[in-house]
Order: C-alpha cells, then sequence, then structure tokens
C-alpha cells in the first residue's frame, strides 16, 4: 500500500479522524501514531523556533520559498503532525491544506518536555518514510541540534550530530548555509 493511497475499508475512518482533529483544540493539534495531541509551546520553545526561522528566511525567500507551520498529513496513517517550522516552496504552499512531508524542503522540530521522544523517535522515522528531505531535530533538553537527510523507508542515511548548541550547523543544498546554533 501506497502512502498516496489507502485500503478502500481504511480511508474513511482514517478521513474522519483527521477532519475530526483539524478541529479539536482550535486547530493546533496532532495526531501522532493514532494518539491525539493538544499543541501546548512554552514561550522558551517558541524562541527558540523564532531564531531559526530568521536565520533561514533570507535563504527561504532567494527559493521562492515560505517558513511556515501548517498542517503535515501523512496518509494512510494515523499521523497528522503540525512542525515547529517547515520551509516549503511558495507556489506549493499557496491555497494549499494539509502538505505532504516531501513537499517541503525542509522540516524542523523543536523538543518541549512533553514531546521530546516523539520528535526524537516517531517523527523521525515518519517524516524519512514519508520523503521529508531534511530534518532538524532542536533537542532544547539535551541542547544539541541532527541533522536527518536523504530519507528512505528504512530511515534517514545521513546524519550530522548531535552537536551541541555553540556548534556551526551546515544545511546542505538547496539552503547551502551554516546556522549560528549559539543562541538557540
Amino acid at each position: 500500500m501506497s502512502h498516496k493511497q489507502a485500503v478502500g475499508d481504511t480511508v474513511a475512518p482514517e478521513r474522519a479522524l483527521k477532519t475530526a482533529l483539524r478541529h479539536a483544540h482550535g486547530g493546533r493539534a496532532q495526531l501522532i501514531e493514532g494518539v491525539i495531541e493538544p499543541l501546548r509551546l512554552s514561550w522558551a520553545h517558541e524562541t527558540t523556533a523564532d531564531r531559526l526561522r530568521h536565520q533561514l528566511g533570507t535563504r527561504a525567500a532567494d527559493l521562492h520559498c515560505i517558513i511556515g507551520s501548517g498542517d503535515l498529513d501523512l496518509p494512510g496513517s494515523p499521523n497528522w503532525y503540525i512542525p515547529d517550522l517547515a520551509v516549503v516552496p511558495a507556489a506549493v504552499a499557496k491555497g494549499a491544506g494539509a502538505l505532504l512531508p516531501d513537499q517541503t524542503l525542509l522540516v524542523v522540530e523543536v523538543t518541549s518536555e512533553a514531546d521530546a521522544h516523539t520528535d526524537r523517535i516517531a517523527k523521525r522515522r515518519r517524516y524519512a518514510e514519508y520523503g521529508a528531505p531534511l530534518y532538524l531535530l532542536v533537542d532544547r533538553q539535551q541542547r544539541t541540534l541532527t541533522l536527518f537527510a536523504e530519507p528512505g523507508r528504512l530511515g534517514y542515511t545521513r546524519i550530522t550530530g548531535p552537536l551541541p548548541y555553540g556548534t556551526p550547523l551546515r544545511v546542505p543544498d538547496p539552503f547551502g548555509t551554516d546556522l549560528n546554533t549559539g543562541d538557540l
């Protein structure tokens, strides 16, 4: 079964669950392996995401992309994610509801106490499985960054890190830029 198709009798329940999720908790909830998880983000968490957004902003604009935290659907699975940041071609994002991970250029997850394990394990596996080309894990609890690249069904095949905060991190093409991680 491909990710873009589901077996006939599983499509309706999956669609119903994901439709209900979009209306739960003010539309700010995720479905992680079938469990609804409302987003509860601290200002420290948001500060880290904002600093990364600013660093990536100029290059994203050069690539005709936007940086946001819109919905990512993982069809054929019990998952619906809201990443902390995703860099997406503006033409793809325009008028779109949920996107697929393979429509992004980069997905960023910033851990919090409540979801660190999910970001480290489940999302890393699923982002690779669904073709997100780059996945940046910013682990606030461990004060490290890990960049995952070259996705496949068994996971990412190229991993940079974990690098301690303060170590510059090279984000490969199409970004070709170094992130300053000292002020995260």
